[in-house]
């Protein structure tokens, strides 16, 4: 900007200086280079200071300013996604009020958030299964060392509820979560109401 500007005082200065346009042009072309303004705009500015303008600084933009990422806004998404880390843009961005570029600039620049998909495991033990599990697997392995035909004698039956499964996506689970949150897990299938009996012998 600040550069721009600085050229827009050589055109201002040339022109006072009773230099013409493409005497204008070369000149700014020869101290900036590939920097230089386009012919152009270089044109479009030697007419204004022409006509008599005085000031430097471009125009202010027209339509309406942008403040859908302020800090009220932004504060809105944060409290919306800390109740709800699954929510769409579409979701959040009806929530608070503002259209979903904006809250997706939110969420990835001003937040720095972004969508994660879960990890999909077999199942979701709780810690009380896990450690039966390694009680269980070291009580199998100190006897399979100590005795030699341990394995050879072994005849296991087992039953367990078999359910029906209600399959989800990766995309569905996903949801925000910042550049140090760790990656959420999720069994691979949910149960359903559908069940039967299974029982194993070998």
């Amino acid at each position: 900007m600040k550069d721009l500007e600085e050229q827009h005082v050589c055109v201002k200065f040339c022109l006072k200086s009773g230099k013409t346009f493409t005497e204008t042009f070369q000149m700014l072309q020869q101290a900036y280079g590939e920097d230089c303004l386009s012919r152009t705009q270089c044109y479009e500015w030697y007419q204004r200071f022409k006509l008599g303008r005085m000031s430097i600084e471009d125009d202010p933009k027209s339509g309406r300013p942008s403040s859908s990422t302020g800090n009220n806004h932004i504060e809105k998404v944060r409290s919306v996604i800390c109740e709800n880390h699954h929510l769409t843009i579409r979701e959040v961005s009806e929530e608070v009020g503002i259209c979903k570029s904006s809250c997706h600039t939110i969420l990835t620049e001003k937040l720095k958030m972004h969508r994660v998909a879960a990890k999909f495991v077999p199942c979701l033990l709780t810690e009380e299964q896990k450690q039966n599990r390694i009680s269980v697997s070291q009580e199998l392995l100190d006897r399979s060392n100590t005795h030699e035909n341990f394995l050879k004698n072994v005849i296991t039956g087992d039953e367990t509820w078999v359910y029906g499964y209600d399959v989800e996506t990766k995309v569905q689970p996903s949801q925000w979560l910042g550049k140090s949150s760790p990656r959420p897990k999720k069994a691979c299938q949910s149960r359903s109401n559908v069940k039967v009996m299974l029982t194993v012998f070998f």
